[in-house]
């Protein structure tokens, strides 16, 4: 029996070892996605922002104004809610917490904050469900308060 337990040993540890490293390159790989929106947003690139969503007609955004299904009408709505770099700021995010759920999915918990000195700050908190589509992250859900 000590000859079977021995040889699960470095077996448990490199399955441990895998397990612990997955969930690493997945937070790393949802904090690029989070990063590269808000260089996007930060240049006032609004489309370039929805690169990080789904693209897809079962996106749902969740926000002041009720319920948004679909990349399209996202978009739609940011672009009518910021209409120049001006309204959209400098965005920030903080206090972000990444939890991976499976190899495929995570959600993330924060807050974002809108530096905008001629319209007045804006701030709130959001919660994003990403899945893992075709080998990249993206937001399947974003419930932004």
């Amino acid at each position: 029996m000590r000859t079977s337990y021995r040889a699960l040993v470095p077996m448990l540890l490199l399955a441990s070892a895998c397990a612990t490293t997955r969930p690493t390159a997945a937070r790393q790989d949802i904090l690029q996605v989070l990063s590269t929106q808000t260089a996007a947003w930060n240049r006032g690139d609004v489309a370039g922002f929805m690169q990080g969503y789904w693209q897809s007609d079962s996106l749902m955004f969740i926000g002041k104004s009720g319920l948004t299904y679909g990349w399209q009408p996202t978009l739609d709505n940011y672009r009518r809610s910021y209409p120049s770099a001006e309204a959209m700021g400098q965005l920030t995010f903080s206090n972000l917490r990444v939890q991976p759920l499976s190899p495929t999915a995570a959600h993330v918990v924060g807050r974002w904050h809108l530096a905008r000195p001629a319209a007045g700050d804006l701030s709130g908190h959001f919660l994003l469900v990403l899945r893992k589509l075709n080998g990249r992250w993206v937001i399947v859900a974003d419930h932004s308060s």
